[in-house]
């Protein structure tokens, strides 16, 4: 299953129930839910159904000492192949592991790694053909003799301008150079990928949800769609 949550933004709406936050006194009633969900999830422990694999940015960053996803940033032509060699490595590492409880999500895929970001790479004139034949071989190849099939696609259709807008909250150090056309660029090939079906072979049925929307309206979205998304029985249902 592939689910790509806004995980950087969200984590600074939820951070501020913490007990960092001044509120968050012994006796405030946020500090008394804050014990009870932390009590109730320790409870649930043992009945955990599903892992979350975020997007492995920490290794782009740092491969032995080289951070390709800054460098790629910088200099896209030079760096591009270095890059999303590392990722499709590092996103088949991810399909491939063992998987011990029902329902495993990712925040990131090597489909959308190949079909989206090396695309776009190559379609800006960014990435030598002969960079890219070289991927699009690697790619084939490991779909043709490794199963990476996938249940569901949740696909958080999102604006490239909100996306700016929290790329610039999220304030990732490589990100600082990334300008709206890139965001659009993306954008427009998730839609050609996902919704309009005219670009790739699209894996798995595909669940859109609006994702222009605050913190609260989100989390009433996915709540609606928890079904959906984690019960099995539903998972070959179709959009």
């Amino acid at each position: 299953m592939l689910l790509r949550p806004l995980r950087s933004w969200a984590s600074r709406v939820f951070r501020c129930d913490g007990p960092g936050n001044p509120a968050f006194g012994p006796g405030s009633r946020r500090a008394q839910r804050w014990a009870w969900s932390q009590g109730k999830d320790r409870e649930n422990e043992k009945e955990k159904k599903s892992v979350v694999l975020t997007e492995p940015v920490p290794k782009w960053r740092n491969v032995r000492g080289h951070n390709p996803l800054g460098l790629m940033y910088r200099d896209a032509c030079r760096w591009g192949l270095t890059l999303q060699t590392y990722v499709q490595l590092t996103m088949l590492d991810q399909h491939t592991r063992m998987q011990t409880l029902p329902v495993r999500l990712m925040e990131r895929s090597i489909h959308s790694a190949r079909y989206v970001f090396v695309e776009n790479l190559y379609r800006s004139g960014k990435m030598p053909e002969v960079d890219y034949a070289v991927l699009s071989e690697w790619f084939d190849w490991i779909m043709g003799n490794i199963d990476l099939s996938i249940d569901l696609i949740v696909y958080l259709q999102t604006t490239p301008e909100t996306c700016y807008q929290r790329l610039k909250m999220r304030c990732r150090e490589e990100e600082k150079v990334i300008p709206l056309d890139y965001l659009a660029a993306i954008h427009h090939l998730y839609e050609e990928w996902l919704i309009k079906g005219s670009l790739f072979p699209v894996a798995a049925p595909v669940l859109v949800i609006e994702a222009d929307h605050d913190m609260q309206k989100m989390l009433e979205l996915l709540e609606q769609n928890r079904h959906r998304i984690l019960t099995p029985e539903n998972r070959k249902l179709g959009p």
